[in-house]
């Protein structure tokens, strides 16, 4: 029997929400066609609400506080095991394409960084470095989002091939005379936007395995729709503001949170207090005055305009995720891939009064959209509320390729629920934040009903009962009703921390 290919498709920080299939509001024909076409799956979640630690888990197979990359500035060790490193030693060609981000922008003689300046915009360096990466023999890779002063890497070497001599123009610089006030849109041509290069080299990568005949696995790493949200003509104007549904702040539903939920709300909130190190913790300001181009503090049309260039930017991405969809179909490789698309973590436009990211465990931040094609094996126009992880694809990808699942890798094996055999693999997942030693530093634990957090050295917390409380509204964590479920939820935490240690070296003697 084959071997499966693998096509992991992401996007960057996209709320579980923003599909067609199930957004009215949105237009995104090819990822409704893969609902269509697979399962997809309802309750998803990441294992940390930002970008390093999340990526690091879906290639490692195991929680940010196992493998290491524990937050935003840390560096995924070299000698992590991955997925990439097992599938390559069974046979499959391993590559990624776009968005790596398991290393800081900073690097230190202890711990270099390839994605750190100023190797990342040393175009010499990367017209021969293509690998090997963290288990991929081959890397094509960006940086940046939008117009982000951080452009170099393969993708400034592709716009250059393309005859674009001036695409400097079209980036912020760290130092220069760009209009850093430019909001909505981005003046960069579509034919040198990032997602046409994406799928432009994913597609010559798949001619190339189709001419090999050995099994892959390539992950195509888009970056959008992470803020800034900008997008090129006409994608900033396909959909109209005021058409659209802003969520807002429900009032008085921080009352009942921990103390920092209604700071955020505040004009001036001072969370010096939390900072350990003196660095910022993501999401932790006013969220009224989220800065956007040359105003310090949104206004209600920006609340719009925003949530409307964000569907702008999703929907672009599409048309590239069909093109490559196009391809795979072209080269006769379609009913032998496994196809899986998600996103990083979530996103926050307007929810709860917040923007963008942060230690707020919502639903809208750390729940995902999660769909899973597989002709023949993986059932079609199927919906599964079987709650999965980010953590589990690796285990998922080796379970396929038939490769046993290192003792290191903590995720779950979800093989059988994705062909449809088993409910589920798994009855809860696990979310986590840090912020240097003590501050912030919050865990989350989900299962089928419930949600619970909580903050090292802290007594307060979050418990929402997802069943009667969807929006997350009414915080039962002091609620005397809820006492005894809350320490049923707590040991069940703990049950869950217990079973999620990692035993890298199997025991083969009694002593």
């Amino acid at each position: 029997m084959r071997k499966p290919n693998i096509l992991l498709i992401t996007s960057d920080q996209q709320h579980w929400n923003t599909i067609g299939a199930f957004n009215p509001e949105l237009r995104t024909p090819n990822l409704d066609r893969l609902t269509r076409e697979g399962t997809m799956f309802s309750r998803a979640y990441c294992p940390n609400p930002t970008c390093t630690p999340s990526r690091a888990s879906i290639i490692t197979g195991m929680h940010p506080s196992q493998h290491g990359a524990w937050t935003l500035g840390t560096k995924l060790l070299e000698d992590r095991l991955t997925v990439g490193d097992e599938l390559r030693d069974a046979g499959y060609q391993t590559a990624l394409i776009g968005k790596a981000h398991f290393q800081p922008l900073r690097s230190t003689e202890e711990y270099p960084s390839v994605e750190a300046y100023p190797v990342l915009q040393d175009l010499e360096h990367w017209k021969s470095f293509e690998g090997p990466f963290y288990g991929f023999d081959h890397v094509e890779l960006a940086r940046n989002h939008t117009n982000e002063a951080h452009v170099g890497q393969h993708y400034a070497l592709w716009m250059e091939e393309k005859g674009c001599v001036n695409w400097r123009d079209y980036f912020l610089p760290p130092t220069g005379t760009m209009d850093p006030s430019q909001t909505y849109k981005w003046p960069i041509p579509e034919e040198f936007h990032y997602n046409t290069w994406i799928a432009e080299r994913t597609s010559a990568l798949l001619e190339q395995y189709k001419d090999t005949g050995e099994p892959f696995m390539l992950w195509s790493s888009f970056f959008d729709p992470h803020p800034e949200y900008l997008a090129p003509e006409p994608w900033d104007t396909m959909y109209d503001p005021d058409s659209l549904t802003i969520p807002s702040l429900v009032p008085g539903e921080h009352d009942r949170n921990p103390p920092h939920f209604g700071m955020t709300q505040e004009d001036n909130p001072d969370f010096s207090h939390l900072m350990e190190s003196g660095y910022g913790i993501h999401g932790y300001r006013s969220h009224h005055e989220y800065e956007y181009g040359a105003n310090a503090r949104l206004t209600d049309y920006d609340k719009k305009k925003l949530v409307a260039v964000y569907y702008g930017m999703i929907s672009l991405m599409d048309k590239y995720i069909g093109h490559i969809l196009d391809k795979l179909d072209e080269l006769g490789m379609a009913d032998n891939t496994i196809v899986v698309f998600t996103t990083d973590h979530g996103h926050f436009f307007g929810q709860h009064g917040l923007q963008a990211k942060g230690g707020f465990h919502y639903e809208d931040l750390i729940k995902l959209p999660f769909i899973v094609r597989y002709p023949g094996q993986v059932p079609a126009g199927k919906r599964s509320d079987a709650i999965q992880s980010l953590v589990d694809l690796a285990p998922t990808f080796l379970s396929f390729s038939g490769v046993p699942v290192p003792h290191a890798m903590t995720g779950v094996d979800q093989k059988e629920v994705w062909l449809g055999n088993k409910p589920y693999a798994r009855d809860h997942a696990i979310c986590e934040f840090r912020h240097e030693a003590t501050t912030i530093h919050q865990k989350t634990y989900v299962d089928e009903r419930y949600k619970i957090t909580v903050y090292y050295n802290q007594t307060y917390g979050e418990l929402f009962d997802l069943a009667e409380d969807p929006g997350e509204l009414h915080n039962r964590w002091e609620d005397p009703a809820y006492a005894d479920l809350k320490s049923e939820l707590l040991l069940k935490y703990i049950w869950a921390e217990l079973g999620k240690e990692s035993m890298p070296m199997p025991r083969i003697w009694h002593a």
